[in-house]
């Protein structure tokens, strides 16, 4: 039972660390643009001999 009083508090606290991380990276632009670095990848490049 005393293990209780000290998960749950913690639990709360991850979830809400969590969740600022969640936003934290949504406000900066994190999921902005999800399929141009897909379509970039698929992009030739015709650039022979250099690397």
């Amino acid at each position: 039972m005393e293990a209780l009083y000290l998960l749950i508090p913690l639990s709360v606290l991850l979830v809400f660390g969590a969740i600022w991380i969640f936003f934290n990276a949504s406000d900066g632009g994190q999921f902005d643009d999800l399929v141009g670095p897909a379509l970039r990848v698929l992009q030739d490049d015709d650039r022979s001999g250099e690397f």
